[in-house]
């Protein structure tokens, strides 16, 4: 299935090394909202965080029908 992720909230407060920077966030951001490809929501979201690095806090997100 393909999804379109519209918006993400990552949760930063179990961050080792502090809060990331507000550029780096902007590109975390950048590069996680779009087109994904999942089996299902829950595979999108491990995805996502296997990718990043990062747990996520909520996620918006479309169904793109082929």
């Amino acid at each position: 299935m393909k999804f379109l992720v519209t918006d993400i909230e990552f949760d930063f407060t179990d961050a080792f090394d502090g809060e990331p920077s507000e550029e780096h966030k902007k590109e975390l951001y950048d590069d996680v909202l779009g087109e994904w490809e999942a089996h299902d929501e829950e595979d999108l979201t491990d995805e996502i965080s296997a990718c990043t690095g990062w747990c996520i806090n909520s996620i918006d997100f479309r169904h793109v029908l082929s």
